[in-house]
């Protein structure tokens, strides 16, 4: 073999080598060890350097499922917003929408949107989560929690806007609300004059040739589908959109991902590429916050990633890049352990990996309906910060100011838990026996609410 020959094999060995380690072992002693630890189901992540990528999967897609791979199917929650203002961008450098139009005016004409000050919400509010709407609309109360947006429609989301009250002014800060996006996504579908999922496929999918963004599940995705798993490990049903669709509905790939995240940083001059571009350029910032923000992408490390994750009922994902280079990741996860940290890390080899926290499995236990008449009322921990206890039959609900209803759930006498988030509520009683606050425990807090009512 000539000497020429032999020294294009090696470079071209050495290539692939190289192409094949870009995911550090220590990442991926990371992920097997969460896997097989129990913190995830299953951990499918990919990473991007230019034209090189490196996929690595590990775990199954359900307790007696197959192996996850580039392929499997997954919900990626909130990622879907990045989309959603990529179709923004695209209506803005068209010219048929501005930053600055007020959100009536896609509305139809007899419906109310909140305002403040004499100052209206506009597309740029909501698109950069700076409206003052909550995180999600106070008439929000699912008929099946396990796939809560299913029956959000348009009707629910006009009543909301038409009476809700703004509690500070628009703009005046930054609050992540599914809300904003959802409408937001609502907007498009109205000015459009095309669903969502169309707007998704012919806008983003079809240019990307990404066959797998969908916002439900097709016969072909089924048969590749993770199933979601919840935090004790269980597995739980997926998530369907109505109105709210943009905040959240997608699935998508780790192969498909890459597509996505491929054309973000590596745009030409296409229209599509354009708008991409538009979405990561600093549209808002709050100083007091000390926080600047993209048309829905998030920046980490001086600004240096652009970032966004994504959680369901049973699935958290991670998609982002490293601004002026061609290095992006990609991680998802059939499992409500969050894998920030791990798409974080790709990005910026200097912060430290941790292993979640073990989950403490808390026993349910009955109550009388007598004694869960004692929690009911309204609890004040802040100024127009209210939690509303409530009994249903034989189960007790709580609803914070302008959050959704959830159930909680009774480990011992006044102590409750709940199951969608880390967290759990102490109901304090005074010499008499008598309910007279509680103490809301969670993320390491504890924050304490008199009985006003």
């Amino acid at each position: 073999m000539k000497k020429a020959t032999i020294l294009l094999l090696l470079m071209l060995i050495t290539s692939v080598i190289s192409a094949q380690n870009k995911i550090p072992q220590d990442v991926k002693d990371h992920i097997k060890t969460r896997v097989d630890q129990g913190f995830n189901m299953g951990i499918a992540v990919a990473h991007i350097d230019g034209d090189e990528v490196e996929y690595f999967n590990y775990g199954k897609t359900a307790k007696n499922g197959s192996d996850v791979t580039n392929t499997t199917v997954f919900e990626i929650g909130s990622i879907s917003k990045t989309f959603t203002t990529i179709l923004l961008a695209e209506q803005l450098l068209n010219g048929s929408m501005s930053l600055d139009d007020p959100v009536s005016k896609y509305l139809p004409k007899d419906k109310k949107v909140p305002s403040r000050n004499e100052r209206q919400i506009t597309l740029k509010d909501i698109a950069t989560h700076s409206s003052a709407l909550p995180r999600m609309p106070n008439n929000f109360n699912p008929a099946d929690g396990n796939d809560p947006f299913a029956d959000y429609g348009a009707e629910e989301l006009f009543t909301f806007l038409s009476s809700y009250e703004l509690t500070r002014d628009i703009g005046a800060q930054y609050e992540y609300s599914n809300l904003a996006m959802g409408l937001l996504g609502y907007i498009l579908e109205l000015h459009t004059g095309k669903t969502y999922q169309e707007l998704i496929t012919e806008r983003i999918g079809n240019p990307l040739k990404m066959n797998d963004i969908n916002v439900r599940v097709s016969q072909d995705m089924q048969k590749r589908l993770a199933i979601g798993h919840n935090e004790e490990g269980n597995a739980v049903a997926n998530w369907n959109f109505d109105v709210l669709a943009g905040a959240g509905a997608l699935k998508s790939t780790t192969e498909d991902m890459v597509k996505f995240i491929k054309a973000n940083i590596n745009g030409d001059d296409s229209d599509l590429a354009n708008a991409m571009k538009l979405t990561h350029q600093a549209t808002y910032s709050a100083p007091s916050q000390n926080l600047e923000i993209g048309l829905a992408w998030h920046y980490a490390v001086n600004n240096t990633i652009v970032w966004h994750n994504g959680g369901t009922g049973g699935y958290r994902a991670f998609a982002g890049f490293v601004k002026g280079t061609n290095k992006g990741v990609v991680v998802l996860t059939n499992s409500s352990e969050s894998v920030d940290q791990i798409g974080l890390k790709l990005l910026n080899p200097s912060l430290q990996l941790t292993l979640p926290k073990k989950q403490v499995h808390k026993e349910e236990i009955e109550m009388s309906n007598e004694i869960l008449d004692t929690y009911v009322g309204e609890y004040e921990l802040a100024p127009n910060f209210i939690i509303t206890v409530t009994r249903k039959d034989n189960n007790l609900f709580l609803q914070a100011t302008g959050q959704p209803e959830f159930q909680v759930f009774a480990s011992a006498k006044n102590e409750f838990f709940l199951k969608v988030v880390e967290a759990s509520i102490t109901f304090n009683v005074n010499d008499q026996g008598k309910v007279e606050s509680l103490t809301l425990h969670q993320n390491g807090q504890n924050a304490p609410g008199k009985k006003i009512k």
